[in-house]
């Protein structure tokens, strides 16, 4: 069986674990961990991730579990605010100015070796090709070999010479390589922030309606309670009429004493 040779190894997979465990055990993050790799076994960070989480990541997940409490409470030891900026353990590295000149020169020179190919091809099929014009002028040369005509053949320039090679700007290529580099991270950032909006409105959802559920639930036991109370009080003024019926029916009795006095007498 053929083996593409681009081909993930074992030996790259446990890179690739390993690194990845050891910048969230640090509190890095996964995206610098690709990074790391990326350089190590020149591949992109986009195709690091992807490996990462179509592959590698089933068979570490425990792991990967362990190296995040692993890095709480390393920041808890070190009293450090879980929610701050992650530290970044690798830096990619930044080419110099040398390294771009020399990328410039190259470029440079390959597109001048292009356009002398060109010029070269472009002159080979003038030689091979004639026009109808010379192809009479041939045959009639053959039929009256005393008759001596010389034809002047103009030479057929490509428009695109080796002086006229167009120089890249400086500015274009270092503009060029930091969006080369740094697109993938961006689409990495982007999707995450993405992830994490959609959990927090999911979340924010799910309690919008719990805080509705019990709104509602509040307001039907307010209507009960309204009820209970008006259905209490026409019971307590009921009560108190038939108090004060009971106390103007009742007789006053009254009593004399020895001395002749009246006293209202007790019931």
């Amino acid at each position: 069986m053929k083996v593409r040779q681009d081909a993930w190894s074992e030996e790259n997979d446990l890179l690739l674990a390993e690194t990845v465990l050891r910048h969230v055990r640090e509190g890095s993050t996964q995206l610098n961990a690709f990074e790391e790799v990326g350089d190590k076994l020149n591949r992109t960070s986009a195709a690091c991730g992807f490996r990462w989480n179509a592959v590698v990541r089933h068979q570490y997940e425990k792991a990967l579990q362990l190296a995040k409490k692993q890095r709480k409470q390393r920041q808890r030891m070190l009293g450090k605010d879980q929610g701050g900026k992650k530290k970044l353990l690798y830096s990619p590295p930044v080419p110099t100015v040398d390294d771009l000149e020399a990328l410039t020169a190259s470029t440079s020179l390959e597109l001048g070796s292009m356009e002398l190919e060109t010029f070269d091809s472009l002159e080979t099929l003038d030689t091979h090709v004639t026009s109808p014009e010379e192809d009479e002028l041939a045959n009639y040369q053959t039929e009256e070999p005393q008759t001596n005509i010389e034809v002047e053949k103009t030479p057929v320039y490509s428009g695109v010479s080796y002086n006229q090679a167009s120089t890249l700007n400086f500015d274009a290529v270092l503009s060029y390589l930091q969006n080369f580099r740094s697109a993938p991270i961006q689409l990495e950032i982007l999707k995450s922030e993405n992830e994490r909006l959609k959990r927090e409105m999911a979340t924010i959802k799910s309690r919008n309606k719990e805080l509705e559920e019990k709104l509602h639930q509040i307001e039907n036991n307010s209507e009960m309670m309204q009820e209970d109370y008006e259905t209490l009080m026409k019971i307590m003024n009921r009560a108190r009429k038939l108090v004060v019926l009971e106390e103007d029916e009742r007789p006053t009795k009254f009593k004399m004493d020895r001395n002749g006095n009246l006293e209202k007498v007790a019931e």
